[in-house]
């Protein structure tokens, strides 16, 4: 196994494998940033996810075409997403119980749906998806190149997004707007900033994000949609995000490490036929939890974070 990162074709495979796995997951947390810093959790990026997954694959495979796919997982999550915001904004639901019940509700529904788009053919019907689009003379470059600069549209999109998600959190006024909803809520509302109207949009936009997450597992990486496909991937995203100490940057680095993890669990079966696939399949979990303990007491989310804002207690 160590041998394989002293041969080029062999480390460019691991990194274009780890990008390509980390993408949902980096999604998810990019999301679960925003919803976060605005000060709501989000529990349900699993479900949502999921929500994007089955949106993708349904549009695709109604329409023919990945894009009204993409189209189709995007407004998923975004529903979603206003569903739990309507349920922590508005009626105050406790965040956590509020993210669990979207997990819940959107495997339903997506294991329901899957069977009256698909019928018979539910887990098995190939959907068109997203070609992988080369960046002439980049992707030439070796070991960087295929790894990089040959990957699909969504994982180019999902670094202009971390860019210009990092820009506009930390660099602007609307940014900051964002960050004081999350820290303090009544100075944030004294200021004149609109509290709801900013969590809103926050957490609406966090569901979009991870089912986009949803999408490039279907459109780009198995091109069907089978129940329960998120696999943890949005619960990884959660230790993504407080890994990455709820910085879009940090949180995108963080599902890497994760994606690297999952790409050499998945090279030590093959490697190793004769040991249990369990053993080697905790491996990103595990890491997950070890990166987690580390953080204990060292890092800190945003001081509102959970808490319901009543405006009318001032």
């Amino acid at each position: 196994m160590i041998e394989q990162f002293a041969d080029p074709q062999h480390l460019a495979e691991i990194l274009a494998s780890t990008i390509r796995i980390a993408t949902p997951v980096a999604f998810a947390a990019l999301g679960g940033v925003l919803s976060e810093r605005s000060g709501v959790y989000n529990i349900g990026l699993e479900g949502m996810i999921l929500a994007g997954a089955f949106g993708a694959a349904a549009g695709s495979y109604a329409a023919g075409s990945p894009a009204v796919g993409l189209l189709m997982g995007v407004l998923c999550g975004l529903v979603a997403g206003a569903l739990l915001a309507l349920l922590a904004i508005r009626f105050r639901v406790n965040q956590l119980v509020a993210g669990i019940a979207i997990n819940l509700l959107l495997a339903g529904l997506t294991a329901f749906g899957s069977r009256l788009v698909f019928g018979e053919r539910a887990g098995g019907a190939r959907v068109e998806g997203l070609a992988p689009a080369e960046i002439p003379l980049l992707s030439d470059l070796p070991i960087v190149g295929p790894a990089f600069f040959a990957q699909d549209p969504l994982v180019y999109l999902l670094v202009a997004l971390t860019i210009s998600g990092w820009w506009w959190l930390f660099r602007t006024g609307s940014g900051l707007d964002l960050r004081a909803t999350g820290e303090n809520p009544r100075a944030a509302d004294t200021a004149g900033i609109a509290v709801f109207r900013t969590r809103y949009l926050a957490v609406m936009i966090s569901g979009a994000l991870a089912a986009a997450g949803g999408c490039h597992l279907v459109l780009s990486q198995v091109y069907l949609f089978s129940e329960g496909m998120s696999a943890g991937k949005g619960f990884i995203a959660l230790a993504a995000i407080i890994l990455g100490r709820w910085s879009p940057v940090g949180a995108i680095l963080a599902a890497l490490l994760f994606g690297f993890c999952d790409t050499m669990q998945l090279r030590l079966q093959f490697a190793n036929p004769d040991v249990p696939y369990q053993v080697f399949l905790i491996i990103p979990y595990a890491a997950a939890l070890i990166a987690l303990v580390g953080l204990v007491g060292k890092s800190r989310p945003p001081a509102s974070i959970g808490l319901s804002y009543d405006r009318e207690t001032r």
